[in-house]
């Protein structure tokens, strides 16, 4: 029987009640469902609705479904939703008892309760992964200590920099992503129960106790906002697209790096995959994967976004299908993560041929400005200097350094013989001497600060767990 069906004397079409059931995909909010079902029969006997004989049974009884859940998932054939199945089982259980927990609710309240506490238990394990992530990349660059390498503006070469400064800006990425996730979780942390349909609950519930009880922060504030609200799941779904964007550029730029053309990264063999026409291949498989899957990701904030647009309010069945996206998201971001986390510390890297590509190419040319402008020449003068210093250099096939002092000072007199040890390759890493720069005093800082926030991270981690 459905739990609506007493106004209906007509059943449904068959095509239509097997398209609107949400059960097939919402039975995975079961472990929320039940803890949700067991705060609100406490609260259901403070209000003096259940005995406590009552309220031992029911608890008891959602045990046992949680307990059973794999049997009685297996056979179940007819429950529309989560809470249609765990009020069937429970009244299957314990007789005309179990009935009795839907009083002074709606599923209206229900669905945005579980979803609540199925994405705030999602935020938990993502910010928990980005926190593994972010020290698997740290040590990368730890490991890397002084190695130098081109950095890029326009996919040109343009300075060079530490390995390890290239390394922590992905840190950085993922430790924004980590606060923006936290940030949706607090927010999204209260308490829908005790909303009723849409005008509140008849009878007079102990919200906040079940706030409490389910390790919520306190209580919504408004019953229609309650029920209709799915902000939280288009944030969660947000934050999660900006992860999945950050991990496709990575992997980006580790799949281009790892080309012949730039033999800079050496793949892990455990991470790739052959050709099953060439023998010599070794494809990135698992980096295009999650620069793939990205794409996957931001389809699913776009479709929340969409769905809820022009909902009038409250409750409207067209948020059935804001469940779907926020399972994929749970379910593809954690394993993006997993994947590019074991890579991480796999993957190789030819630092000797980093080095070289980082010493041609005039990636010194600003140090060369620079060195002007410290014997005084204004900097837009002294950039025009260094260019016709460049055109002469790319005329003979020749660098910035193997130019002879005499000729160098036919195109600016304030060139001396300082100048070659201003343009070797640590003089440029070093003259970026400022917080955040690449000069490897700077790094060694910003390495060390980066280790202590990710272990304050990860000390929040196991706080919550």
């Amino acid at each position: 029987m459905k739990m609506w069906s007493g106004r209906f004397r007509q059943a449904l079409n068959p095509e239509f009640e097997r398209w609107q059931r949400s059960f097939p995909f919402d039975q995975r909010l079961l472990g929320e469902e039940l803890a949700a079902s067991g705060a609100h029969a406490k609260a259901l006997c403070v209000a003096g609705v259940l005995s406590q004989a009552e309220l031992q049974e029911i608890l008891q009884g959602l045990e046992y479904i949680g307990a059973n859940s794999v049997s009685l998932l297996k056979d179940e054939q007819e429950a529309e939703d989560v809470h249609h199945f765990v009020e069937k089982q429970l009244a299957a259980k314990i007789g005309q008892t179990g009935l009795k927990l839907h009083t002074g609710r709606s599923r209206n309240e229900q669905i945005a309760t579980d979803l609540r506490l199925y994405v705030r238990t999602s935020c938990d394990e993502i910010v928990s992964l980005l926190q593994a992530m972010a020290k698997a990349v740290a040590a990368q660059a730890e490991k890397a200590g002084a190695a130098a390498m081109p950095s890029y503006t326009h996919l040109q070469r343009a300075e060079p920099v530490l390995v390890a400064h290239w390394l922590l800006a992905y840190v950085e990425m993922m430790l924004r992503d980590a606060s923006r996730v936290a940030d949706c979780r607090k927010r999204l942390n209260v308490c829908p129960l005790g909303s009723g349909a849409v005008a509140g609950a008849t009878l007079k519930l102990d919200r906040a106790a079940i706030a409490k009880e389910l390790e919520f922060d306190e209580p919504t504030k408004n019953s229609m906002d309650a029920t209709s609200d799915r902000d939280f799941a288009i944030e969660y779904a947000q934050a999660l697209s900006m992860i999945a964007v950050h991990l496709s550029r990575w992997a980006e730029e580790f799949i281009l790096f790892a080309t012949q053309e730039y033999g800079f990264v050496k793949l892990p063999e455990s991470y790739a995959t052959g050709s099953s026409a060439m023998p010599q291949k070794q494809n990135p498989d698992a980096l295009e994967l999650i620069r793939g899957k990205a794409g996957r990701v931001i389809g699913a904030a776009q479709q929340l976004t969409i769905t809820t647009k022009g909902l009038p309010l409250a409750y409207n069945k067209d948020m059935q299908e804001t469940q779907e996206p926020v399972f994929e998201l749970a379910a593809t971001v954690p394993m993006m993560l997993k994947v590019a986390t074991g890579f991480m510390y796999e993957v190789g890297f030819h630092f000797e041929r980093m080095h070289d590509a980082s010493s041609t190419g005039f990636m010194n040319a600003m140090a060369a400005a620079t060195y002007l402008v410290g014997k005084g020449v204004p900097f837009r003068k002294a950039h025009e200097v260094v260019a016709n210093a460049v055109r002469v250099c790319v005329e003979r096939e020749c660098e910035l350094g193997e130019l002879p002092l005499v000729e160098l000072k036919t195109i600016s007199p304030e060139f001396e013989e300082d100048f070659y040890k201003s343009v070797a390759l640590e003089a440029v890493l070093d003259c970026h001497d400022v917080m955040g720069g690449t000069a490897r005093a700077r790094v060694a800082e910003a390495l060390k600060d980066a280790k202590l926030r990710i272990e304050a991270l990860g000390k929040e981690c196991h706080a919550r767990a």
